[in-house]
Formats: C-alpha cells, sequence, structure tokens
C-alpha cells in the first residue's frame, strides 16, 4: 500500500474549490486502489497557509514552499518539486485538478515519475477503473490504469467539494535539496510579467449562475450592453461561446466549452447560443439550462429545461427588468 498525493492549488492560500473537488475524487482512488494516506503539497506565495488549511480535510502530511523559485508559476520548477514530494511522502499516485495549471504541470509530473496519467477523469468504479469523457463527452470511456506509479487530473465539475474530517498533524517545508535540478534557474526561463483578471463578479468556475453570450449578439457592445446587466441582475458570472470569443465580443478567459472552460452551475443561461458540440461540451451538465434563440431548431434547444424562441435583443432586457424587480 502507498499514499495519495495531491497537488495542493490555490490562490495566495485560499485553496480553490476545485482542489476540495480533487480531493473528493483522491478519496475515491484511496479507496478503489487500496492506497494508505492522503498526503499533499502546496507551492508558491501562501503555500503554508493552505497547507495548514488542508489539515483539516483529512491529509495526514503536507509538505510546502514558499521558496522565491515558486513565486510565480512555471511548469518544469512545479513539475520537479511535486515529483520530489511525491518521492519523499511515499506516493505512487498524484492527483489534481484538470484546471489549466493542472492541465500544464502534471502531465510533466508523470514524465518525472515514470507513470502512467489518467486525464480529466468525472467519475471512479467499485474495480478501480476511471471515468473519462471523449468525443466532447459523447462517449464516456472506462479506462484502467496499469502501471504502478499513476498520475489523474480531475474534472471539478464532476466531483462534490470535500467535507472537513479529522485530520493530519504534519506540515513542513519540503526539502528542495533532495532535487538538485530545481536550483539550476536558469534552465527554466524567466517570467518577466503577467496581469491577473480581475472583477466584481463571480469566478466562471466557481459560480452558481453563469450567463453566457453568442455570436449573435453581433457586436463586443451589443454583448456588454445585453449581458453584463442581466449578469448583475442574477449575481451571475459572465461567460462566452467560442464563437463570440472568437469574434472579439469577450475575453479568452470567459470562454466556455470544449477548448475553454467546463461549468455546472446551478443555473445555466444561454443567450443567442445555437449549441455547438464544442459548447455543449462545457456546459451540458449544469442543473438548470435555459436558452433564448430566435432559431426554432437550435441544437441547444435539445438540452435546455426552458428554451424561449425569441429575438435575445427584445427578451433579454426585459428578463433582466423582472429579475430586478423580483429582487428588490
Amino acid at each position: 500500500m502507498s499514499n495519495v498525493l495531491l497537488y495542493i492549488q490555490h490562490d495566495n492560500g485560499k485553496v480553490l474549490k476545485g482542489t476540495l473537488c480533487a480531493l473528493t475524487a483522491a478519496r475515491e482512488l484511496r479507496t478503489s486502489w487500496n492506497g494508505s494516506d492522503i498526503v499533499a503539497i502546496a507551492l508558491g506565495p501562501g503555500a503554508q497557509v493552505a497547507a495548514q488549511e488542508m489539515l483539516k480535510f483529512g491529509v495526514s502530511r503536507v509538505r510546502y514552499s514558499v521558496d522565491p523559485l515558486f513565486e510565480k508559476y512555471r511548469s518544469e520548477p512545479y513539475a520537479r518539486a511535486i515529483a520530489l514530494a511525491a518521492r519523499e511522502l511515499g506516493a505512487s499516485t498524484v492527483v489534481g485538478l484538470a484546471s489549466s495549471s493542472g492541465k500544464d504541470v502534471l502531465p510533466r509530473v508523470a514524465v518525472l515519475l515514470d507513470a502512467a496519467q489518467a486525464s480529466d477523469i468525472i467519475g471512479v468504479n467499485g474495480d478501480g477503473s476511471l471515468k473519462r469523457p471523449m468525443y466532447a463527452g459523447n462517449i464516456i470511456a472506462e479506462v484502467e490504469v496499469l502501471s504502478p506509479s499513476r498520475v489523474v487530473t480531475v474534472r471539478a465539475t464532476a466531483f462534490a467539494p470535500a467535507s472537513t474530517e479529522g485530520g493530519g498533524s504534519e506540515c513542513s517545508e519540503l526539502a528542495l535539496s533532495g532535487d538538485p535540478e530545481l536550483r539550476e534557474q536558469p534552465r527554466f526561463g524567466e517570467v518577466l510579467g503577467y496581469e491577473i483578471s480581475k472583477g466584481d463578479r463571480p469566478e466562471l468556475a466557481d459560480a452558481s449562475i453563469v450567463v453566457s453570450g453568442g455570436r449573435a449578439l453581433g457586436s463586443a457592445e451589443s454583448f456588454e450592453k445585453v449581458m453584463f446587466p442581466l449578469a448583475d441582475a442574477l449575481g451571475a458570472a459572465v461567460g462566452a461561446s467560442r464563437a463570440a470569443v472568437d469574434s472579439g465580443y469577450a475575453p479568452n478567459d470567459w470562454q466556455v466549452g470544449q477548448t475553454g472552460k467546463v461549468v455546472a452551475p446551478n443555473l445555466y443561461v444561454a443567450v443567442g447560443i445555437s449549441g455547438a458540440i464544442q459548447h455543449l461540451a462545457g456546459m451540458k451538465d449544469s442543473k438548470v439550462i435555459v436558452a433564448i434563440n430566435k432559431d426554432p431548431d437550435a441544437p441547444i434547444f435539445e438540452i435546455a429545461d426552458y428554451a424561449l424562441v425569441a429575438d435575445l435583443f427584445a427578451v433579454a432586457p426585459e428578463l433582466t427588468e423582472k429579475v430586478r424587480g423580483l429582487r428588490g
């Protein structure tokens, strides 16, 4: 029996909700794969705070590093540190969130550990096989991982966030001397700068309500005029179809779909979105789907719980006013 290592993704010490979803998957993997303990690793600014937080969730041992090497995310030093933690903590399985950075760093961890990887899983079977979507979610594959060393990335929307439980007490700094190559700074390149997108609305991946606009909005000005008031009235995050993003109506990090973000909010409102397979793959697991489109044959109506065949420019502002009235 060996341990399962959880890669903790956090924002300056605040553990991401998706990490707790990955922990739920890690618990299921531990049971199905006869693992021993769940251990964890946190890196970067605020890592010690995040590591301490994870002790409340039944993680037996946590390593962290706030070394300047991890101040700005770079895949190679992060991957080497995660692999180092896996070896130090006796983990044959590494589990992490299938976020943008998770998809970037964890395959590199798999190479360093000579491990097999299962990506973007949505379920763990009792026999140890894993479920993952293929072909934009039209097929659910059952994957058996035969390698003794394994790396698994988890689709957050498929697992509930882990609850707190009696935890461990060991939280200590990762000894980077265990991998001399971590000090070869020049080989990792240099981050000259970056800008983090911030706003007053909820984060798209964590929002309980999402309103998304499509190409039918016609322009960036119309997108802002129609979608922003509706989102603010509902207290929702704003998303967009790939067509809307490609047309310049919305930024890339708002894209919902197979090549964007996968969301599963309690309410998803699709405005002027036809429902291409690429988009449906990113939102079809939403609890309630509302679609507004003037084309009665739009594919999105096939999965919508509530369908409104109408001109979005007429009904979306009216819906906004109705919501505002109901919410006072």
